[in-house]
């Protein structure tokens, strides 16, 4: 059987309502071949520190393996603790987006991904860091942070005057200016520095470059490129928003004028501000420019269903001794 440390949030969405989900969890993950060290909700009085007693747990036994579930949040917060430890982290999904667990071609339904790590291959994969907070999937400035905020406040309170307040805050929001930013990078490790002044209401920078496919919507078929992508829209709003959509879902995103795109193994945003408002895989933080953003190559040891490709062999290749 295979050791592993199990730890789940459980204030994630999809455990809201079904109190006899963890169970069923626990059992299917012991079905499938694994002897569990489980942490319990009451082993610290938050997620992050559950997460560390895990990461102790696993150092202890010691166990290969630590399985979390929860949101994009939690796995990224069990991410950064795991980075270059050597120990693997296996995703049971459980939030609303899940995007590192679809990229890594986990079943979104608890119960199936719990019975699908048993076959899943331990992979390497980069991670993004950004002034020392990490993400596995994206960093957002701008617009989409502000309706982020909007919606937590008001997500809780029921009635129409909630939703009031939602959409007042959202008019406003697109009343706001742009963000006056600096952007510096370079397209390669060593190359010429390119530096750039851009008016931004949002920008993105996601660690490994997005699909561009029919019918592809934020899914990124390579994990350990080394790049980070970096998306800045000239123009956002509402209709703007679902022109984009539709273009993503047609495989045609990357070819508008209405975006600006570029890869670069590491970013530099410069702004007068005294702070910037960040997202890192959905956890807002406030952190002080410059924003320096780099790549953390194949950092984390992530279980992964998603087809092996040549470009992942050859990667592997690399790291194998002579």
């Amino acid at each position: 059987m295979t050791r592993a440390v199990l730890v789940m949030n459980n204030r994630a969405g999809t455990l809201a309502g079904r109190p006899e989900l963890p169970g069923q969890i626990e059992d299917a993950l012991r079905e499938s071949g694994f002897d569990l060290h489980i942490i319990a909700e009451d082993a610290a009085s938050d997620m992050e520190g559950r997460l560390d007693a895990a990461i102790a747990a696993a150092r202890s036994l010691p166990a290969a393996l630590v399985i979390v579930g929860g949101g994009d949040g939690t796995v990224r917060g069990a991410a950064g603790r795991l980075a270059g430890t050597g120990i693997a982290l296996g995703i049971l999904p459980l939030g609303t987006l899940n995007i590192l667990a679809r990229d890594l071609g986990m079943p979104l339904d608890p119960l199936e991904a719990a019975q699908a790590l048993a076959g899943a291959e331990a992979r390497r994969i980069d991670i993004g860091e950004v002034n020392g907070e990490i993400f596995t999937c994206q960093a957002v400035l701008g617009l989409p942070n502000r309706f982020a905020r909007l919606r937590q406040a008001n997500r809780r309170t029921p009635g129409i005057a909630a939703r009031m307040r939602t959409i007042l805050g959202t008019l406003r929001a697109f009343g706001r200016p742009p963000l006056s930013l600096n952007l510096v990078w370079s397209e390669r490790a060593g190359g010429p520095t390119i530096r750039r002044h851009v008016r931004a209401r949002a920008l993105s920078v996601v660690n490994n470059p997005y699909e561009e496919a029919l019918g592809s919507f934020f899914h990124r078929p390579r994990l350990d490129s080394g790049v980070l992508a970096v998306h800045r829209p000239k123009r956002f709003g509402l209709f703007w928003s679902l022109v984009m959509l539709a273009a993503m879902g047609l495989g045609l995103w990357r070819r508008t004028e209405e975006v600006d795109h570029f890869l670069t193994p590491a970013l530099t945003i410069e702004s007068s501000r005294p702070s910037l408002r960040v997202s890192t895989d959905g956890e807002i933080q406030m952190l002080t420019p410059p924003l320096r953003f780099h790549i953390q190559p194949r950092a984390l040891r992530v279980l992964s269903l998603a087809p092996v490709t040549e470009a992942d062999v050859a990667a592997q290749s690399e790291t194998q001794p002579a």
